[in-house]
């Protein structure tokens, strides 16, 4: 019964999460429009040079997703906090790790997903080849959760700080570095007829260890600012 009660528990913050994105608005269409400007920039600035707008394609957009990622990140977990929801999240049955984790999926569904599904229009900008389009979705799909759950822990250690933007970047920018250049070396290993796979391995095997680490990472956090 207590397992019961505990999953209802994550599915309504999960509910709630999503909901509460939908209504805002302003945080997943800041995020978005941002993305969509910065990568549109870039074809515009340089010119209309095929071969350097396929070069630098996936860099730039794997950058201004993880920009864009990191707009929302400051609200993950202090809205909540601000209203007291976090110290009831706290003592409720579910574990707090629990709790953080499926606030992470809820950020990745409003803000990663969202940038998934656009990342293929703006890819025919830099005269991406198909299969290099279809790799960067991939890599994409398995990169920007980890994105979210790395930036968590940012937004953790943050909560109650005013401008806790720029200092959630200085935390996590460091440990998401790797998944920039898994990301990139992908897309790049396409164009040069290299095998790809490999990154991709890199890819689900980083997310899997920050999907493991980071709600826990997260979670002693929160007792801390909460205590």
């Amino acid at each position: 019964m207590t397992s019961i009660s505990a999953i209802q528990i994550l599915f309504t913050i999960f509910k709630r999460d999503i909901t509460l994105a939908i209504r805002r608005g302003s945080d997943t269409c800041g995020a978005v429009f941002f993305f969509v400007l910065v990568v549109s920039l870039f074809p515009l600035a340089l010119g209309s040079d095929s071969k350097l707008l396929q070069q630098i394609a996936p860099g730039i957009i794997w950058v201004s997703a993880l920009l864009a990622v990191m707009l929302s990140l400051s609200r993950l977990f202090n809205d909540d906090f601000q209203d007291g929801v976090l110290e009831q999240l706290a003592l409720s049955v579910c574990p707090l790790e629990m709790v953080v984790f499926a606030k992470v999926i809820a950020h990745w569904c409003y803000t990663g997903l969202i940038l998934l599904l656009i990342s293929p229009i703006l890819a025919l900008q830099f005269n991406l080849p198909s299969n290099s389009i279809q790799v960067l979705c991939v890599a994409l799909l398995l990169g920007t959760p980890t994105l979210s759950f790395i930036g968590s822990i940012g937004a953790a250690l943050t909560v109650g700080l005013k401008s806790s933007g720029a200092l959630i970047s200085l935390l996590i920018l460091p440990l998401l570095i790797p998944v920039l250049i898994l990301g990139t070396l992908a897309v790049d290993a396409v164009a040069t007829e290299m095998p790809y796979s490999v990154y991709l391995y890199f890819l689900i095997a980083y997310g899997v260890l920050s999907s493991f680490f980071a709600p826990i990472a997260c979670a002693s956090a929160l007792r801390i600012v909460l205590d």
